[in-house]
């Protein structure tokens, strides 16, 4: 079956972004025929896009959708970045892929941030005494999305002109392997770093993601689930 290949308008910030008002796209091979697949395609032809992905809404003929909705040969699909007084943070998503904190220090920084505060949370070789071969992890895609949006306004709330990214990964990950990256920007270099830390501190607490221990040994534990009845 041939791939739809659709028209993609970008307006503002993002026409910017993309060098273009629009553009044809054809969908690749194999992939939803959806306007998240539309979303993603236009942000691997055009990469300035991607670090603000989860910031654009999309509108597919006319009418604004969420990223499920279906798409068809000639749809035109419009990319719309937020709009003036809309959420500040740059970057918050879940990945499979590995992550890259250039990706997030971008998507923060801006002329009036001073500082730029950064967490890299990786994968070491032992915990709690016991050698640790890899870990995996799960996550409620959904709720845990939704809850590091809800972490990240909420900081960038409390404390006036921080601008935060966060992003984390899932699957199974090697021991060395970058699993999580908070990006903070502001002003002044305290209240960057005080941001950071609320951020990464909020997200191990209440984020429904969850860690796998594997030993050398081939067996494994889920952190912090107590065997005991």
């Amino acid at each position: 079956m041939t791939e739809p290949t659709v028209i993609i308008e970008f307006f503002a910030a993002a026409r910017d972004l993309a060098g273009t008002p629009q553009s044809p796209l054809t969908l690749p091979p194999g992939s939803p025929q959806t306007a998240g697949s539309a979303l993603d395609a236009a942000c691997s032809r055009w990469p300035r896009l991607r670090p603000y992905r989860d910031r654009l809404r999309v509108a597919v003929d006319g009418e604004i959708v969420a990223l499920d909705a279906a798409v068809r040969d000639g749809s035109v699909i419009a990319l719309l970045p937020p709009v003036a007084g809309g959420a500040p943070h740059g970057l918050v998503e879940l990945r499979e892929a590995a992550i890259d904190p250039v990706e997030a220090i971008e998507a923060v920084r801006h002329a009036g941030a001073g500082g730029v505060d950064v967490f890299l949370g990786y994968v070491r070789d032992h915990a709690d005494g016991k050698a640790v071969a890899r870990l995996e992890y799960e996550a409620h895609p959904a709720l845990a999305l939704a809850e590091m949006r809800r972490i990240a306004a909420a900081v960038e709330a409390e404390i006036p002109g921080v601008r935060i990214a966060c992003l984390h990964r899932t699957g199974t990950l090697a021991v060395g392997d970058l699993a999580v990256v908070v990006a903070a920007s502001a002003a002044h270099r305290a209240e960057a770093f005080t941001a950071c830390r609320a951020v990464i501190e909020r997200v191990k607490e209440r984020v429904p993601i969850w860690k796998k221990e594997w030993a050398p040994d081939g067996s494994a534990i889920w952190v912090n689930l107590d065997p005991k009845p």
